[in-house]
């Protein structure tokens, strides 16, 4: 079974690894952003298929995607200070080098925020029924 849970989750993590221009294990920061063409894609997409979701949901979309990034970023930085006790690691940095990725990254959202908050505007309005 699955656990009862926000859409939001889903969207969010499915931009944070499918939003970036990297791998989110990239030593290379100056690589990292976010790619706003694939989060316009998706949302589309994703829209087309879902129409009607709520008001509150089609303003959180874009911050979920900020908050799932930005959460995956501080469990990688407690696995590491932990030990490495849940991530698999390929080196001893391995999880902070993750931790910088995913902060770069949600940094990016962060500047983008008002674009992908009019991208989503923008296509819930030409799916309205």
């Amino acid at each position: 079974p699955v656990m009862p849970g926000s859409m939001l989750y889903d969207f969010g993590d499915a931009m944070r690894s499918g939003g970036t221009s990297a791998d989110e294990d990239e030593v290379d920061l100056s690589k990292v952003y976010f790619k706003v063409e694939n989060f316009e894609a998706y949302v589309r997409g994703y829209l087309a298929e879902f129409p009607d979701l709520t008001e509150r949901e089609l303003e959180l979309l874009p911050f979920s995607a900020f908050l799932l990034t930005y959460e995956c970023g501080m469990r990688f930085l407690t696995d590491y200070l932990q030990g490495d006790v849940y991530f698999k690691t390929a080196y001893p940095e391995h999880n902070l080098v993750r931790t910088r990725c995913q902060i770069a990254l949600a940094k990016d959202m962060q500047k983008n925020m008002s674009q992908m908050e009019q991208i989503v505007q923008d296509c819930a309005n030409a799916y309205k029924k």
